[in-house]
């Protein structure tokens, strides 16, 4: 009688363990144009590759290949970090040719932009979209005279 109670309980967790059926893979996008979004600060580079839509496809920064601290914000990671993420843009999802965007004032922009063309992806304009300081608002409090 233990036998058969000890056979059932083994049946009983086969049957819950199986394993599930497979979902079909979600289908990798070929997107032919995109554009690359550079936001270059003094202490990382970060790069992101959308499509026309913004839609991001990859996005990679200095922090991300390994660099640390103070050399994050050098213009080689930030070479490093533009290749890595066009790179993977062009094998998955065949990018081809690129809108550059550029935002900051870091080491990085002049690096990043140089690797998207060693990657061998095409460049159809560049665009700086650095926000410039006009003054602000008045400033809280009465007026002085």
């Amino acid at each position: 009688m233990a036998e058969e109670e000890v056979k059932n309980i083994t049946n009983e967790v086969s049957e819950s363990t199986a394993p599930k059926a497979k979902t079909a893979k979600k289908a990798k996008r070929i997107v032919n144009a995109g554009a690359v979004h550079i936001q270059s600060t003094f202490n990382n580079t970060i790069i992101s590759v959308t499509d026309k839509n913004g839609g991001v496809l990859t996005a990679s920064s200095a922090g991300a290949n390994g660099f640390r601290g103070s050399k994050k914000g050098t213009a080689f990671a930030a070479g490093v970090a533009a290749e890595k993420a066009l790179d993977l843009a062009k094998k998955n999802h065949s990018l081809n040719s690129v809108d550059v965007y550029v935002s900051g004032i870091g080491l990085g922009r002049d690096a990043a932009i140089r690797a998207i063309s060693t990657v061998g992806i095409k460049i159809d304009s560049i665009t700086d979209v650095t926000p410039i300081a006009h003054g602000g608002v008045r400033p809280k409090g009465e007026r002085k005279p």
